[in-house]
């Protein structure tokens, strides 16, 4: 007998559990370590990295290296860009029966995006994506999800969504920004878009953007009438930022640690702990220089665990001298909280300088941050 896909709510309840927060999927960020680390703090579903669907049908050895999971990875959607549904569907095919559903990226605005015309790239190109959403639905034994950014225009963003859920979405997750707003001009995310969206269509939404603290999770549902809320940036920088028991933000080299001690036990990719190293670390590093030059070098576990443990007995002193800890949340006229450097914390890009480099400048930022974009 042929078990009946579950469709919409029933789905959203029953096979994702009714999640309120999920950990977004973020190019060779979200792999099982750190899914590992999120679950720990809360992330009631993960997403996996944006895997390339040609690459993930044609070759094992992208397909080994890029995507690993195990029995207490659920509930798990996997996600794909790609620009042609039969490639699509073959990639999710290899992948449907160790997910609870696969999702299509048509949010990723990144350069390389742009060139291998995917992402948010194919924003209107209508057509071929109800045709990639379709065979999904048709084919899969997991249902389809999908993830997209916004048009300028709430009407529009609107239309877009229905047509998307007419070719058989059985969720929709809607990152609140514009295909231009990305790296320093990544700019707010618009929730009214987001709240217009949830009010039109009749599968669950997932509201994407402007979180930076935990109680920002509810202050989203509460403003966008969404499901669950999706984040990416703030889960990098603080991964217990899913958790509403943790009062303070944590050591950044104790989280550090703790992700370590995961990479013992499961296979993970260098190039994927270093980053997430320098985000977890990226207030305390500029106040241990020598540490954060290292940690550019450094190639090995033994390496990165040295590293931190020494900015902890380092840090550690320092908390000592002082006799207490300073900065302790404070709110400054922006409405941005202020820690002392030892904890996780939001990340804001610096205003570009407004001089002859600025194009230069920009550039460079921008392919620095094409990585954790999303």
């Amino acid at each position: 007998m042929t078990q009946t896909k579950l469709e919409g709510y029933e789905f959203f309840n029953k096979t994702l559990k009714s999640p309120k927060m999920i950990l977004a999927p973020m190019v060779d960020q979200s792999e099982l370590a750190w899914r590992i680390l999120s679950r720990r703090y809360g992330a009631d579903v993960c997403v996996t990295p944006m895997f390339h669907a040609k690459l993930f049908s044609e070759g094992k050895k992208y397909r080994d290296e890029q995507f690993s999971t195990n029995k207490e990875d659920r509930p798990l959607i996997v996600q794909f860009c790609a620009n042609d549904p039969d490639i699509l569907l073959k990639a999710a095919k290899l992948v449907e029966n160790e997910c609870d559903a696969v999702d299509i990226n048509l949010g990723c605005p990144q350069h390389i995006a742009k060139r291998g015309h995917y992402g948010s790239f194919l924003q209107d190109e209508w057509e071929l994506i109800a045709k990639m959403t379709s065979l999904l639905h048709k084919e899969l034994a997991v249902p389809v999800t999908v993830k997209i950014r916004c048009f300028p225009t709430i009407e529009k963003t609107i239309e877009y969504a229905k047509m998307i859920e007419a070719a058989g979405a059985q969720m929709l997750t809607v990152h609140g920004r514009l295909r231009e707003q990305k790296g320093h001009n990544t700019g707010l995310a618009d929730w009214d878009k987001i709240k217009a969206v949830k009010e039109a269509v009749k599968i669950p939404v997932v509201a994407n953007g402007n979180i930076l603290y935990h109680e920002d999770i509810q202050r989203c549902l509460d403003y966008t009438g969404c499901d669950a809320v999706m984040t990416a940036e703030a889960s990098l920088y603080n991964p217990t930022v899913f958790s509403s028991e943790i009062k303070f933000p944590p050591y950044t080299f104790d989280v550090a640690k703790e992700y370590l001690d995961i990479c013992k036990t499961v296979k993970t990719n260098g190039s994927s702990i270093k980053g997430h190293l320098f985000k977890m670390l990226q207030p305390t590093l500029p106040h241990h220089k020598e540490l954060r030059a290292r940690l550019g070098k450094a190639r090995t576990l033994d390496e990165y665990f040295e590293i931190v443990e020494e900015l902890k007995t380092l840090v550690t002193k320092v908390i000592e001298e002082k006799g207490e800890e300073e900065e302790q949340g404070q709110v400054d006229e922006k409405g941005i909280r202020k820690y002392a450097y030892w904890r996780c914390q939001p990340y804001f890009r610096p205003e570009l300088p407004k001089n002859g480099n600025h194009e230069s400048n920009k550039r460079n930022a921008e392919e620095t941050i094409d990585k954790e974009e999303k």
